[in-house]
């Protein structure tokens, strides 16, 4: 598994980097000054923000948790539709392109 994530000191410290060894995972890190190495997740990260975190008020780290898995999994990836897909949700393409093969 490859996680990705920009530059930012805390991705680059000793024990983040660390972590990602304790979990098999490997670090991946935008280029200096390359905006456009992180554009999609950013685009993510905003309409996640818009559509779920600054409409809800969440009571503990848990029920956030669960809400952000929830999003993801069933709206985001199951439901909402996406223009770049042809306004399919990512499930519904990714069974069409299943199918092709």
């Amino acid at each position: 598994m490859i996680h990705h994530s920009d530059r930012g000191s805390q991705y680059a410290s000793h024990d983040y980097q660390e972590r990602l060894k304790q979990y098999q995972m490997l670090g991946s890190m935008s280029r200096k000054g390359n905006c456009y190495d992180n554009a999609c997740i950013e685009a993510f990260h905003s309409v996640l923000k818009k559509e779920l975190i600054y409409q809800e008020k969440f009571k503990t780290r848990e029920q956030a948790r669960k809400r952000i898995f929830e999003y993801i999994v069933c709206f985001y990836n199951g439901v909402r539709l996406h223009s770049t897909l042809g306004f399919q949700s990512p499930n519904q393409y990714e069974r069409m392109c299943c199918s092709m093969t």
